[in-house]
C-alpha cells in the first residue's frame, strides 16, 4: 500500500463459468484503517480507501463538527504504519476542548449502532439547521448530473466496489470522490470543497449510495441544501432531513427521482 494510492489493487482470482475455472488477475477497491488523531489523542479509526487522505481528514473534521472551519486546523501530517495509516492533526484550543467534551457523543454509522450515545435525545440535539436557500433549478439538474456519474467513477470502473460523492453546479459535476464507504466519499468531497471555498449557494451533492442518516447530518453540518442519491433513503434519513430543512431526493435514475422532503 502506498499513501494516496489510486484506491485499488490487483489480486489473483479464479473465474468460474460453465464448469470451467480460469486463472486471472482482477482489481479490488482498497480498504484500510485510517486513524484520525487530534493534538496527540486518537479520536476515530475509519475503514476507508487510502486515496485523497488529506481531504478525507479535513472533511471528517468539518462534517463531524470538530472544526468550524479549516482555519482551526493548524497542521496535518500523514504517516503509513504497519497497521494502517495515521493522520495527525493539530487543531485550535477551542476545537480541541470542544472535541474532548463531546467525544462520548459521537454518532455511529448505519449498520454498527449508535456508538457512545448516552441517551436517545442526544441523537437529535445537535442536528444543524440549514439556512441555505434551495434553488428550484437544482431539481431540474439532477438527471443531468446523474448521467455524468459513470464516466467519472474511476475506482468503480476498475473494481465495481466504491461509492461516489459529487458536487454539482449548473448541472455539471465539478468535483467527485470515491471510497469504499459512502460517508467517507462524502467527507472527501466536503474536505475538498472547503479547501477550494465552494459556495453552498451555488450547488448540491449527488451520491451513488442509499441516503442514510449520517449523510444527512454531514450535509447539514456544512449547510448544504440538497442531497440527491441514486438508491433508497432510510426512515431516519427522511426524518432528519425534515428536521434540518434539507431537501432529499432519492431513486435518482434516468430522468426521474422521488422527492422525500
Amino acid at each position: 500500500m502506498m499513501l494516496n494510492s489510486l484506491g485499488y489493487e490487483t489480486v489473483n482470482i479464479q473465474r468460474l463459468s460453465e464448469n470451467r475455472a480460469v486463472e486471472q488477475s482482477d482489481f479490488v477497491v482498497q480498504e484500510y484503517p485510517i486513524a484520525l488523531v487530534y493534538n496527540g489523542i486518537s479520536h476515530a479509526v475509519m475503514m476507508a480507501t487510502p486515496a485523497d487522505i488529506e481531504v478525507f481528514a479535513k472533511g471528517f473534521s468539518l462534517s463531524e463538527g470538530i472544526l468550524t472551519s479549516l482555519k482551526e486546523l493548524y497542521s496535518l501530517d500523514i504517516y503509513e504504519t504497519e497497521f494502517g495509516i495515521q493522520v495527525e492533526m493539530t487543531i485550535s484550543t477551542r476545537a480541541f476542548m470542544a472535541l474532548k467534551q463531546h467525544r462520548r457523543m459521537m454518532v455511529g454509522r448505519t449498520g454498527c449502532g449508535l456508538c457512545g450515545i448516552e441517551s436517545l435525545q442526544q441523537l437529535h440535539l445537535d442536528l444543524p439547521q440549514i439556512t441555505t436557500a434551495l434553488c428550484e433549478g437544482w431539481l431540474v439538474q439532477i438527471p443531468q448530473a446523474i448521467a455524468q456519474l459513470n464516466t467519472r467513477q474511476k475506482i468503480t470502473q476498475m473494481t465495481g466496489g466504491a461509492h461516489a460523492a459529487a458536487w454539482v453546479e449548473a448541472g455539471e459535476i465539478v468535483a467527485l470522490f470515491e471510497d469504499v464507504g459512502r460517508h467517507n466519499a462524502l467527507d472527501k468531497l466536503l474536505g475538498y470543497s472547503a479547501e477550494h471555498h465552494y459556495d453552498v449557494n451555488q450547488g448540491f451533492v449527488v451520491m451513488t449510495s442509499r441516503a442514510s442518516y449520517e449523510l444527512i447530518r454531514k450535509c447539514a453540518q456544512l449547510n448544504i441544501a440538497l442531497l440527491a442519491c441514486i438508491s433508497a433513503p432510510t426512515s431516519m434519513a427522511i426524518n432528519m432531513a425534515k428536521q434540518s430543512g434539507l431537501t432529499l431526493a432519492s431513486f435518482c435514475r434516468g430522468d426521474g427521482f422521488v422527492l422525500y422532503t
